[in-house]
């Protein structure tokens, strides 16, 4: 998907301001990331925070509601169980791509230098929320963007560890580039999760490699693929599945 580029300096620039560093973090009210979003596929504000069914829509664009999700779709339920009988619902969520950490001591105000992880994001990684939606990824009304950012985030220094840092609370997410989209608007657009060099038939283990991700995600991936009938079970392999790309 074509990623406007200067929309999304211009949602940035209206949510955090050219001055940010100026003002500081955290003087915002809503989430950093979710308002530069929500600005980013709205620009229009009369389209935010509309009353539909009882719940409020993050973006209503008069045909189609977008839900920015930050968090775990498991809070999603009911929203979607209400929003998906009367209109297409499009769900945004943001991944880290590449993300610098800093840290927030809470009694001093102090902030750490940035520090680059050496984990880089994907799209493999929404499964693990897309699995807590299961019952609904059938429904031809409900569609995803998966957007992969560049960001910084600020941790507090508040978690049980020695250094606070383990269990610590994260305060804000500041996005840098938006870098890719990853759009599902039917059942075929999740073929571009398999991996061109897989084998025939391939395990779990199989797909963990090509698709260079955990073998734990790659269980979760396979079982929602074999869900949405992109993959079929075909036997076993000692303890292992054995699993063909159906037909489309």
């Amino acid at each position: 998907m074509c990623i406007d580029e200067l929309r999304f300096e211009a949602a940035k620039n209206r949510v955090i301001g050219i001055n940010r560093e100026r003002q500081g973090i955290g003087t915002l009210s809503e989430k950093t990331v979710h308002a530069v979003l929500k600005n980013y596929y709205a620009p229009d504000t009369d389209m935010h925070e509309i009353p539909i069914e009882n719940f409020v829509a993050d973006i209503f664009t008069g045909t189609e509601i977008i839900e920015i999700q930050t968090r775990s779709f498991q809070v999603m339920r009911r929203k979607l169980d209400a929003f998906l009988k009367i209109y297409p619902v499009t769900i945004v969520y943001p991944i880290p791509h590449v993300k610098w950490l800093s840290w927030i001591d809470e009694e001093s105000g102090e902030m750490s230098s940035k520090r680059k992880s050496p984990k880089k994001g994907n799209p493999y990684v929404a499964f693990k929320e897309l699995y807590k939606i299961r019952p609904f990824l059938k429904n031809e009304n409900l569609r995803f963007r998966f957007a992969l950012i560049d960001m910084e985030e600020y941790r507090l220094l508040n978690g049980w560890s020695r250094d606070k840092k383990k269990g610590s609370e994260r305060y804000d997410r500041i996005p840098v580039q938006f870098v890719e989209e990853v759009c599902i608007e039917r059942r075929e657009d999740y073929m571009q999760f398999i991996p061109f060099d897989l084998p025939e038939p391939f395990t779990t283990k199989d797909f963990s490699k090509s698709a260079k991700i955990p073998l734990s995600l790659a269980q979760t991936v396979l079982l929602i693929l074999t869900d949405l009938e992109i993959v079929d079970r075909v036997g076993k392999q000692g303890n292992s599945y054995l699993y063909k790309v159906c037909e489309i």
